[in-house]
């Protein structure tokens, strides 16, 4: 194969791996909670001669009747972490070596997942030492989204971004099945391993990233990615200086300035906060999917147990159906990527989707449950709705717009916004769940019709870019039709 398409190959290849452990280590805490606060009369008579304490196989601290509001703790000690880091973690992404800087979280992520689990091997009991693990994991797992979206915007242009970042994104789902079947086969035995091993697994993988992941193409003497399909040259004479397409394989370049590889330090100041959030786009889309990243996060929270307390299955069987939402998510991404590199209307392909998933979410609650066949069609379909644009936001609209035309060729804004925009999304991600725990004791319905106005909101953010792309598209067809564009 031509050496570019290697490189962006094993691009693809490392930053999948890297994201798929990022999401591995972070699912053994949902499925050890059941360990930490189990039904210990199914296990049989107390064996310390004490029938007053129903708990007696519980974890301390979790041992109490208050356990799910330490388990809420933890979650949202993750998830508040994360959404603040976030938005520092994309300013440090612009400034570090990429390599250094997803490789170093990786190993910190490593090492906070694998000492949460070593609280059973050391006999902790005490509840700041959960919290305190999983802040600091929460903080140094923010390294990885922006690292990654900007390796991967790096090499690859706008013309195919969508499908291929649509694919490539199917590293979450498949990050979380992972986890879940690596923390399950040591939960019942040593509920500790189903943190060492992801840690090391993370902690392996960011070894690798950091010996073999290549940040820039012109590193390796590689022609850049072409990151505007529209014609630069009535904008800005000298923004005309690219490759020959966005997906060359060509080596050499045609560019003047590509004769001699540019090293990271000779690239322009990186942008500031402010600066990023000037691009434009990037206040509308960061809005839109704090609204989208909340609906899909109440799911992942939340799904199993509506699905038990509605349909009345087991909590194996309502798991496992669950994972169906992610399999919509996956086909969602792809779809997603698909038709906005078709249309080159990001925002009107959002958008649609969302209009969409709204009276599918109302449908699914009411009718969802009719029936095994009907329930696995929607949780398909509601899954694909939701997840799709949230993917597409986060992997393809945050790569074009920290490749904007507006910074003139400045590859350090990729980090920074897609930091923003993640870290905006990651609000809603915290307050969804919680949300959701708040609102459910007054009945499911009222947490369905949440998460419908949620979507109608993302919905309805968008609706001046989506306006925008439709002037854009009009303007070349009434050209064609021999009318004045004014």
């Amino acid at each position: 194969l031509p050496s570019s398409h290697s490189y962006r190959g094993l691009t693809l290849v490392l930053t999948f791996l890297s994201y798929t452990s990022y999401h591995l280590s972070r699912k053994p805490i949902s499925i050890v909670k059941s360990q930490l606060h189990p039904n210990c009369s199914a296990l049989g008579p107390n064996p310390h001669n004490d029938s007053n304490n129903t708990n007696w196989c519980s974890w301390a601290p979790f041992d109490g009747e208050n356990y799910k509001e330490l388990f809420g703790a933890l979650d949202n000690a993750f998830l508040v972490a994360y959404a603040i880091g976030m938005f520092i973690s994309g300013i440090f992404g612009e400034r570090l070596p990429l390599r250094y800087y997803l490789s170093g979280g990786m190993v910190l992520s490593g090492l906070f997942t694998a000492l949460f689990g070593l609280g059973y091997f050391w006999d902790i009991h005490v509840l700041w030492y959960f919290i305190v693990v999983q802040v600091c994991n929460g903080l140094v797992q923010t390294t990885g989204w922006p690292a990654v979206v900007a390796c991967v915007g790096n090499w690859f242009g706008k013309g195919k971004r969508g499908l291929i970042m649509g694919i490539w994104n199917s590293h979450t789902s498949v990050g979380n099945i992972l986890g879940s079947l690596i923390a399950g086969a040591w939960v019942s035995s040593a509920w500790g391993l189903s943190f060492v091993v992801p840690g090391i697994i993370i902690i392996a993988v960011g070894i690798i990233c950091f010996f073999f992941l290549v940040e820039y193409p012109e590193d390796v003497d590689c022609s850049p990615p072409l990151h505007h399909v529209m014609t630069t040259s009535e904008k800005d004479p000298e923004a005309v200086t690219s490759n020959e397409g966005p997906l060359s394989v060509s080596g050499q370049s045609s560019v003047e300035h590509s004769n001699s590889p540019k090293e990271p330090a000779e690239e322009p100041e990186a942008i500031s906060f402010l600066g990023a959030l000037r691009i434009p786009g990037v206040v509308e889309f960061s809005l839109c999917l704090l609204f989208a990243k909340l609906v899909s996060y109440t799911f992942l929270y939340w799904l199993p147990l509506y699905i038990v307390n509605v349909a009345h299955f087991g909590a194996k069987e309502a798991g496992d159906l669950s994972t169906l939402f992610d399999v919509g998510g996956i086909l969602g991404g792809i779809f997603a990527g698909l038709i906005s590199d078709y249309t080159g209307g990001r925002a009107t392909t959002c958008c649609v989707m969302l209009v969409v998933a709204a009276p599918m979410l109302f449908l699914y609650n009411h009718v969802g449950q009719n029936g095994i066949g009907t329930s696995i069609a929607m949780l398909i379909i509601c899954g694909a709705l939701v997840n799709g644009p949230y993917a597409l936001i986060t992997t393809a609209v945050s790569a074009d717009l920290g490749t904007h035309e507006s910074l003139k060729g400045n590859a350090k804004a990729l980090s920074t916004v897609t930091a923003i925009i993640d870290g905006t999304g990651s609000v809603g991600a915290a307050l969804g769940p919680l949300l959701a725990g708040l609102i459910s004791p007054t009945g499911w319905n009222n947490v369905f019709y949440m998460l419908i106005a949620a979507d109608v909101l993302a919905c309805l953010l968008l609706a001046r870019v989506v306006v925008k792309e439709a002037r854009g598209w009009c303007g070349p067809m009434a050209r064609q039709r021999g009318y004045v564009v004014t």
